[in-house]
């Protein structure tokens, strides 16, 4: 009787080892998928940052390009108001000419008719 407890205390201990083996590599396998799906999530968020930094340089170049047109823009609104002054200054002057030209012209004509009299 004495044996039998014995194997069977031995067989217990085994079995119990064997739950114990069991469970430890359930619990290593548990811990290897939340390792796998933790570097998957960390890969996802990877390319997200990246995806985002390249949507943000784009963004800037877009807002640079959009900034030396208006710049260009206004350089030749600029260009165009100075060219449109100095037209106008000319017509001014050319027309203050023509009005002294004139104004000589009636004084000669009076000068010669009262030359005349």
């Amino acid at each position: 009787m004495k044996t039998k407890l014995i194997v069977l205390l031995a067989a217990s201990v085994l079995a119990l080892s064997a739950c114990t083996k069991s469970e430890s590599d359930q619990a290593a396998n548990d811990a290897a998928a939340t390792a796998d799906q933790a570097a998957a999530q960390a890969d996802q968020a990877a390319t997200a940052a990246t995806e985002s930094a390249v949507a943000a340089t784009d963004s800037a170049a877009a807002a640079a390009d959009s900034a030396a047109a208006s710049v260009t823009d206004a350089a030749n609104t600029a260009e165009n108001a100075v060219q449109g002054a100095a037209a106008t200054s000319a017509d001014a002057v050319a027309d203050a000419a023509q009005a002294t030209a004139d104004k000589a012209a009636e004084a000669a004509d009076k000068a010669e008719a009262a030359a005349k009299k």
